[in-house]
């Protein structure tokens, strides 16, 4: 749902490409060209973070790299895989005693 968000910007750019597009076509010279440019590149843009919201989506959460994303100790606990399911608890195995410290 909140990747409705992406329409935000995107609306944005593409107003920005729009505007970009109309005042170069009312110049001349290498104004001209640098506008028009200028406004296909926010169009690029534009298209982009439509992209970056689709295929987020498409992801369905999966953060960081490889298929099951990045190893999240603090969240699952020490010795959880990926692959796995989160055990009950939320927690791997019992935390060890800290050693006692010297005298």
């Amino acid at each position: 749902m909140l990747y409705f968000l992406a329409l935000i910007p995107a609306t944005a750019l593409t107003l920005a490409g729009y505007v970009v597009l109309v005042l170069s076509a009312r110049t001349e010279g290498a104004l001209r060209s640098f506008g028009r440019y200028l406004g296909f590149w926010a169009f690029t843009l534009a298209a982009l973070v439509i992209l970056g919201a689709i295929l987020a989506a498409a992801r369905g959460g999966h953060h960081g790299f490889g298929p099951h994303g990045m190893h999240c100790p603090w969240r699952e606990g020490p010795g959880w895989h990926p692959g796995e399911a989160p055990r009950e608890g939320g927690s791997a195995a019992p935390a060890e005693p800290a050693p006692a410290p010297p005298r």
